[in-house]
């Protein structure tokens, strides 16, 4: 594999025209980049904050891009490399009609984020879940299929692959009840949370083999992050649940009508992905300039070097994220010496090559919408007291195949520490017969939609094939404050 360099493309991007100016940044830049005195984001943004103004740079006696500066500053004298003003992708005027469902429920923030989603000249089409809120560049319930060759870091979200996972163990429900502590004991030997938190024991790390992790510098320099993570979930809204599946005949195949104990997860590719996710909207947002409203919606070429490393990168962030889960319930099933019956999974934060109904190639961004593609089979979670649902997608063309990844919020993380009172958190859990580990009033049920009326408005973009109760939930103590 080729080390990582700054093409001259790139660098002409930057407005440079002149082969001898061009040859003299290429130098400065990729030697810096092989000496990983810089990396490639922080010196191609060095170089435009240059060429806007070279004059810092020039004061700077020993500074890595005086001699270029120095230069730039000359051949302004003589009239030559004039500042170019860099062109602005404009937003279409008119905006694409889109399906919202649910609209009674949804903000007027997430609405406008759509709006302007479906104006990009790439948009070419768009859809809002019913758990859809407010989020950057792309609402969170969001779909947007964009032309193939392109693809939006901002859009497949931060936590690059958060999925999905629920195990089924051929075993009555009522184990809950029956086993409580033992149950609830596995989940505190067997899952991390916390934002810096990491596993010293991994059941399989066959995923680092993986070519693909030599791939660039920025893959290169995560791995051992990743290494340490597997198997963790970190905060937020992120969960390891106990709960009772209730299954009616002749719903879920292989699994006969009644009720089970299950296990659910819900969580993504960790730090890892989160910095992937850092580093390519930086370069997205660098590379292609759009007007204030929309500029967390710049996208990656994929016939591009960065597209390619994006795409590299988040595809092994979503099957690196998928072997978190697999980490977790491994563990819990090898404790309680039994195999799963049965184990769905899906990934809501990530883009696929598709095509739309009239055999369009497009890349279709979910930022928090589960794939939902005829007998396709996905899991809805509700809140840490309400009922998830296994789901079996009906491929419906105008939801972009698409269906809500959850309840959706219904007032921010602030909002709800301000409002909400421990005691009435404390009595719906009792009411509902929950025990939660960890968590915090930003967590509380009543900071998420009724997943009832969310389910309501995707009748037709889902068949309910099972319910899930929780019962016993993990997630992050609020306390935690490590850096990932």
């Amino acid at each position: 594999m080729e080390k990582e360099k700054i093409s001259n493309g790139e660098i002409g991007a930057l407005g440079i025209e002149n082969l001898d100016l061009l040859v003299a940044f290429s130098r400065v830049a990729n030697g810096l980049l092989k000496h990983e005195v810089m990396d490639k984001v922080s010196i191609l943004t060095n170089l435009e904050a240059l060429i806007a103004d070279p004059m810092p740079y020039a004061l700077k006696r020993n500074g890595k891009f005086k001699n270029i500066a120095d230069r730039v500053i000359e051949l302004r004298k003589d009239g030559n490399f004039v500042k170019q003003v860099r062109s602005i992708h404009k937003l279409k005027e008119e905006i694409a009609d889109f399906p919202v469902f649910g609209l009674e429920h949804i903000e007027v923030g997430a609405l406008a984020q759509m709006k302007t989603a479906v104006q990009l000249p790439i948009a070419v089409a768009g859809a809002l879940m019913p758990d859809a809120h407010q989020g950057y560049g792309l609402p969170i319930g969001g779909v947007l299929a964009t032309t193939a060759n392109k693809i939006i870091p901002y859009a497949v979200g931060v936590d690059i692959a958060c999925r999905m996972c629920l195990s089924i163990f051929d075993m009555s429900g009522w184990v809950i009840d029956r086993e409580k502590d033992k149950l609830e004991k596995l989940l505190g030997e067997h899952t991390h949370f916390g934002m810096g938190s990491t596993s010293a024991r991994h059941l399989d790390t066959s995923l680092f083999d993986r070519a693909e992790w030599n791939a660039t510098k920025a893959l290169r320099s995560l791995k051992t992050k990743a290494f340490n993570q597997l198997g963790t979930s970190g905060t937020g809204n992120h969960f390891v649940e106990w709960g009772e599946l209730s299954v009616e005949d002749n719903m879920l195949e292989g699994i006969p009508g009644g009720t089970y104990l299950a296990l659910l997860s819900h969580s993504g590719s960790r730090g890892f992905g989160g910095n992937i996710a850092d580093i390519y909207s930086k370069i997205a947002m660098e590379k292609t300039r759009l007007p204030n409203e929309a500029k967390h919606l710049a996208w990656l070429d994929l016939n591009a070097d960065e597209g390619q490393e994006y795409w590299i990168a988040m595809n092994l962030a979503g099957d690196y994220a998928s072997a978190n889960h697999h980490e977790i319930h491994n563990k819990i099933a090898q404790a309680l010496k039994i195999t799963p019956a049965m184990r769905i999974e899906n990934h809501h934060n990530f883009a696929w090559k598709e095509q739309l109904a009239d055999g369009t190639e497009v890349m279709v961004h979910r930022k928090g919408a589960t794939p939902a593609g005829s007998g396709v089979l996905g899991i809805i979670p509700g809140s840490m007291s309400t009922p998830g649902f296994v789901v079996r997608g009906k491929g419906e063309a105008s939801s972009l195949q698409s269906a809500s990844h959850g309840a959706g919020r219904v007032m921010s993380r602030s909002a709800a520490f301000k409002t909400i009172r421990k005691e009435d958190v404390d009595k719906n859990l009792k009411d509902n017969r929950i025990t939660v580990i960890g968590s915090g009033l930003d967590e509380a049920p009543m900071v998420y939609k009724d997943i009832h009326t969310v389910m309501a408005a995707q009748t037709g973009l889902v068949d309910v094939l099972a319910r899930f109760q929780p019962h016993i939930v993990r997630m992050a103590d609020p306390k935690e404050k490590a850096e990932d």
